[in-house]
């Protein structure tokens, strides 16, 4: 009867605690972005920069999330003129979430889109300035850990871009539960 009654109130603690991890969410992080093979001028950004992200939880299994991406620039000189090259991301996912029985862990996956934007320039001898914008298919996974209204986040990213060798991004935010 002991065994019955502590394992019913591990169920109920674990639902209480399911519970509690849905609503409205903002965040914001420090990424590693990659970018390599820029115009195939062997430009690659490789930066430390920053991301924003809001998201929307109806329930535990399941959110919806909006990414807002910074993913750097690089300028150097390639064959005697200086190039530059710009990136960022704006991305939408649906985002999974495992049932775990550690209620303060979260392991995720998503799936969803990135529009994302490149422009690069070279001057000297000649100016010469591209500019690339598209939407493709875009992917991750992570694990976050909750301490009440606030969770820490480490995250991995994946999406191709058009005249590079596609993105990956690595992210450690922090999250607040706003509702």
């Amino acid at each position: 009867m002991r065994k019955l009654l502590l394992v019913m109130a591990l169920m109920l603690g674990a639902r209480a605690a399911a519970a509690g991890t849905t609503g409205v969410y903002v965040g914001a992080g420090v990424t590693r972005a990659q970018v390599d093979n820029i115009f195939a001028a062997g430009l690659n950004i490789n930066n430390t920069d920053w991301k924003v992200f809001a998201g929307l939880r109806p329930i535990s299994p399941l959110a919806l999330e909006a990414n807002y991406l910074y993913l750097g620039n690089e300028t150097r000189s390639v064959g005697g003129s200086n190039a530059h090259a710009d990136a960022k991301a704006f991305a939408a996912y649906a985002v999974g979430f495992l049932p775990l029985p550690v209620p303060m862990l979260d392991l995720y996956g998503k799936a969803g889109l990135a529009r994302w934007q490149l422009s690069g320039t070279t001057t000297s001898p000649a100016l010469f300035a591209a500019s690339d914008r598209g939407t493709e298919f875009a992917w991750g996974a992570g694990a976050q850990l909750h301490f009440g209204n606030l969770a820490g986040r480490l995250e991995y990213e994946r999406f191709n871009m058009n005249n590079t060798d596609g993105v990956k991004v690595y992210t450690l935010a922090v999250m607040l539960n706003i509702l």
